[in-house]
C-alpha cells in the first residue's frame, strides 16, 4: 500500500468520480482507476461500487476513508516537521569548546546566530580536546572549537577553521617580571608555574613548550577552571603561560616569552566533509 493509492482513493471519494478525481490529481483517468484497482487488490476488497453512474462508497470504503484521511495527514504532518527542520524553523546543534578559547567570541557568535535561527536550540559543552573529539565521534556534538597542538584529526572529522593564538607569561602584579614587557624562558628556571590539571589541550602545549627547551617547571598547583587558575596567579601562588586575552582580561600583567615565541593553533572542526545536522550546517556557515 503506498501514500499515492491512497491519495487517489480519498479524491475519488471526496470528487465523487474518476474522472474529476483524476483532474484534481493532475493525473490521467486511467493510471488513477489502475491505482484504485492495484490498492483493492492488495486489500482484498472493492472500495467502491460502480455499478451506478458514479462511483459509490463500499462497506469496506467507508471503513478506510477516515483511517486513509489520517494516514495522508500524518505523513503531510511528518513532511512539514522534517521541513522546518531543514528550513531551521526548529532544530538542535551541539558545540564543544575548550574553556581557554579566545579566538573567538562564542557568546556573540551563538547569540547572533539565535537572532536568525530564534527556533533552533543550541546546547554548549566545555571540555578537554580529546574529550570533544570523542564527543564529536560518537555524534554528541555537532561542532567544537579544540586545541591540538600538532596532533592530527581523527578520521571522519575535519577541520573547517583555524586561529594562531599567542601564549605568554601571567604574572601577580608585584612580580619581579611584571613590568618586564619580554622574558627568556630560561628565566623562569626558579618559577613555581599554576598549571592545568595533566591532558588538557593548554597544558600539553605548555608541556611540550617547557621541554622543547630544557626548561623543568615546578608546579605548584594543578586546576580545572581558568578562572581559579588566574586567581591563583593574582594571589602569588605561581606564574602561569596562557593565551594573551586569558591575562588581559583578568588584568594581570602579560610577559611576551622570547626564543621561541610560544602560540598554539585552535581549530574549529567536525564531521567530514560536512555536518549532516541542517542546524549544524547553518551554525558552520555562521561561524566561518
Amino acid at each position: 500500500m503506498e501514500l499515492r493509492q491512497l491519495r487517489h482513493f480519498v479524491a475519488v471519494a471526496t470528487q465523487g468520480g474518476f474522472t474529476a478525481a483524476a483532474r484534481s490529481e493532475l493525473i490521467v483517468q486511467s493510471a488513477l482507476s489502475t491505482s484504485i484497482r492495484k490498492l483493492e487488490h492488495e486489500l482484498g476488497a472493492d472500495l467502491f461500487d460502480r455499478t451506478g453512474r458514479r462511483p459509490v462508497l463500499t462497506p469496506a470504503g467507508h471503513a478506510l476513508l477516515p483511517v486513509a484521511r489520517r494516514l495522508l495527514a500524518d505523513a503531510a504532518a511528518a513532511r512539514e516537521t522534517v521541513a522546518a527542520v531543514t528550513e531551521l524553523a526548529a532544530g538542535r546543534v551541539a558545540v564543544g569548546s575548550i574553556q581557554t578559547l579566545t579566538s573567538v567570541d562564542l557568546p556573540r557568535e551563538l547569540a547572533a546566530f539565535h537572532r536568525a535561527r530564534p527556533g533552533v536550540q543550541i546546547a554548549v559543552s566545555e571540555a578537554p580536546t580529546g574529550e570533544l573529539l570523542d564527543a564529536l565521534l560518537a555524534r554528541e556534538l555537532d561542532l567544537a572549537y579544540v586545541a591540538l597542538d600538532g596532533a592530527a584529526l581523527p578520521d571522519g572529522l575535519a577541520s573547517f577553521r583555524s586561529w594562531r593564538e599567542e601564549l605568554v607569561l601571567v604574572t601577580a602584579p608585584g612580580h619581579r617580571l611584571a613590568g618586564a614587557g619580554r622574558a627568556l624562558l630560561s628565566d623562569l628556571a626558579e618559577e613555581r608555574f599554576v598549571d592545568f590539571r595533566a591532558g588538557t589541550g593548554l597544558e600539553t602545549a605548555v608541556r611540550r613548550l617547557a621541554a622543547g627547551c630544557g626548561l623543568h617547571r615546578q608546579i605548584t598547583c594543578e586546576v580545572t577552571q581558568i578562572r581559579f587558575l588566574v586567581d591563583l596567579v593574582r594571589a602569588g601562588i605561581g606564574v602561569a603561560i596562557v593565551p594573551r586575552p586569558v591575562g588581559e582580561r583578568a588584568g594581570l600583567p602579560c610577559v611576551r616569552i622570547r626564543q621561541p615565541v610560544p602560540a598554539r593553533t585552535v581549530e574549529l572542526v567536525g564531521r567530514a566533509p560536512r555536518p549532516g545536522n541542517p542546524a549544524a550546517a547553518a551554525l558552520l556557515e555562521h561561524l566561518t
